[in-house]
């Protein structure tokens, strides 16, 4: 049995599974990472897992303190974090240093290449905003990040004296500071997806994921496949291949 991990900035998603299916999943927010041992003994327990048959493979793009709490989980085997290769799964990674390419853009990245085996965008919508390009043979292109929509926002409502944070709304041509906010943070986020799908130059699928992906969806004239869990199904390909 494996627990999926995926410690991300906002929040941490996490699935139980035997070798090919989900038998349990939920999340909750990165802040109540200090309850992680407790909450996965009591999920342990309901279950009827032994912890020592456990194996822990985990994304932590959230820190330190978040990578203990999931060390502290107690299971048989130490949690297995997840770093981007050159190579894995069938997917080739053309960052300049493999390695720096964050854990939750790579397995989000395996988990496409085995859903589209073909050339698409990959594109998470979270706190920040990733948009990242798969070539049609399984190799990593390159990709962007940039401020999520939420975070754009307030970062220009913390840094510019007379702008207030507000529920805005999407309109093409705003009348009043929050619906120009926060179409302007749709619209910056729309345009550089639909840049990075022009450098494609076909109908490359975009698949599109996260807490924003949503609000996305309605102003991309793209095709798009609305994806569920990538980090979380990038993690199960890992384990199996690693003969979890």
């Amino acid at each position: 049995m494996n627990l999926l991990i995926d410690a991300g900035n906002t929040r941490i998603k996490w699935a139980l599974t035997d070798e090919c299916n989900w038998l349990d999943s939920g999340h909750f927010p990165v802040e109540q990472a200090s309850g992680l041992a407790q909450f996965f003994a009591a999920c342990f327990d309901r279950r009827g897992a032994d912890p020592q048959n456990i194996r822990i493979f985990a994304s932590n793009v959230a820190g330190e303190e978040v990578a203990q709490h999931i060390r502290n989980i107690g299971t048989g085997h130490p949690p297995e974090f997840v770093v981007a290769q050159k190579e894995q799964c069938g997917v080739r990674n053309g960052y300049s240093s493999a390695a720096q390419l964050g854990s939750d853009r790579w397995a989000a990245l395996i988990a496409a290449w085995h859903r589209v085996r073909g050339e698409c965008l990959v594109v998470g919508c979270g706190t920040a905003t990733t948009i990242d390009t798969l070539s049609g043979h399984g190799e990593f292109l390159g990709g962007l990040i940039l401020p999520g929509v939420e975070l754009m926002q307030r970062s220009l409502c913390d840094a510019t004296a007379q702008l207030q944070p507000g529920q805005g709304k999407y309109v093409p041509l705003p009348l009043n500071t929050a619906d120009a906010l926060y179409s302007g943070a749709l619209q910056a986020s729309c345009g550089a997806i639909e840049r990075q799908h022009a450098l494609l130059g076909n109908n490359a699928p975009v698949l599109l994921s996260g807490g924003a992906a949503a609000q996305l969806q309605e102003r991309l004239n793209l095709p798009l496949q609305m994806v569920d869990n990538p980090v979380l199904q990038g993690l199960l390909l890992i384990a199996q291949e690693a003969g979890a």
